[in-house]
């Protein structure tokens, strides 16, 4: 996509353990246009936080392999030295991960935290990093920013700890929010509240948004597009309309039918995906998703590509035609 703000292809990334070498992320691709939601879904160790963790070069280690291509406005991002990275975490790409109090420092004020990482990065007094903090903090909803600035981690509740991780990553003004279940220890309304916040920002700054999620529920409310991972792959890449009202991969359809809706029938159990996602050591050698499909049969004995639907711009990973998935759907 020649607009791209940041662009994905074939990234490969593995772990070499003791047991073997996990293939924890094989041949994604994808694209972020400026100011786009992407959500990426997929059941725990489908390789979604691998691969967003790898944008900004967190999984550098020396017992990782990390190929393919990774450009931010036309950078390269795989191979970049530290000091190059230093240059783009933070201040063009900016993550904000699932648990807030193990990212916050505990004997540590926020303000000084908010205003220490500014500092890092800009050449202002720490009176003028202290004021940004109070801004940045009023910015993302914390009520009383000008005394909350002065307040330890713990005496904030769970879903304003996230506001204030928000409120850090947007110091520097970054163009890539990555948000890695930024929801997930959170009870419902606060969920409402944390994903409003993430709408509403995107909206104002024209932030482009990867939002990194289990749940299809949360995507319904602020995605513009969907990936969908399975076992390390995608499976299925489109609009948030493709994925929900057009599904066209199995694993999609087991994802959307296990969605607690009202308007089923009082007491009916909801659908579930049958059996265990694969090992990465040894994931199987045709389609990944095929022992757990209904649908399985000869053919998926080969690994298929992700390929175009009908729909422009909509792919999925299934050797189903498109009859069978109409016949199967309806």
């Amino acid at each position: 996509m020649s607009d791209a703000l940041l662009s994905v292809d074939d990234l490969r990334v593995s772990f070499a353990t003791e047991d073997g070498v996990v293939q924890a992320v094989d041949g994604v691709s994808f694209s972020l246009a400026p100011g786009e939601i992407l959500a990426i879904v997929g059941e725990s160790g489908c390789g979604k936080s691998v691969t967003a963790q790898t944008l900004t070069g967190l999984t550098r280690s020396a017992n990782s392999r990390i190929t393919g291509s990774v450009t931010y406005r036309g950078q390269e991002l795989i191979g970049l030295d530290d000091d190059g990275l230093r240059g783009i975490r933070g201040e063009e790409i900016a993550m904000v991960f699932q648990d807030p109090m193990s990212s916050l420092n505990p004997v540590y004020r926020v303000g000084d935290q908010i205003a220490e990482m500014i500092r890092a990065h800009r050449d202002v007094s720490k009176r003028e990093a202290q004021q940004r903090a109070v801004e940045l903090l009023g910015s993302v909803g914390i009520p009383n920013p000008e005394g909350r600035v002065r307040s330890y981690p713990h005496e904030f509740s769970g879903g304003m700890r996230q506001r204030v991780m928000i409120a850090m990553a947007l110091a520097l003004e970054p163009a890539v929010l990555i948000a890695d279940e930024p929801t997930t220890a959170l009870d419902v309304t606060v969920q409402a509240q944390i994903l409003r916040l993430i709408a509403d920002l995107n909206a104002e700054r024209d932030l482009a948004v990867v939002l990194i999620t289990h749940d299809l529920g949360v995507v319904a409310e602020v995605a513009d597009r969907v990936v969908v991972m399975y076992a390390g792959q995608i499976v299925e890449d489109g609009s948030l309309d493709d994925i929900f009202y057009t599904p066209q991969h199995p694993y999609t359809w087991g994802l959307l039918g296990s969605l607690a809706r009202l308007d089923r029938p009082r007491g009916e159990r909801l659908a579930q995906i049958p059996g265990q996602p694969p090992s990465l050591l040894d994931p199987p050698p045709g389609c990944r998703f095929a022992p757990r499909c209904a649908f399985e049969f000869d053919r998926c004995a080969q690994p298929p590509d992700l390929a175009p639907t009908e729909s422009a711009g909509h792919l999925d990973r299934c050797w189903l035609d498109l009859d069978e998935k109409v016949r199967v759907r309806s």
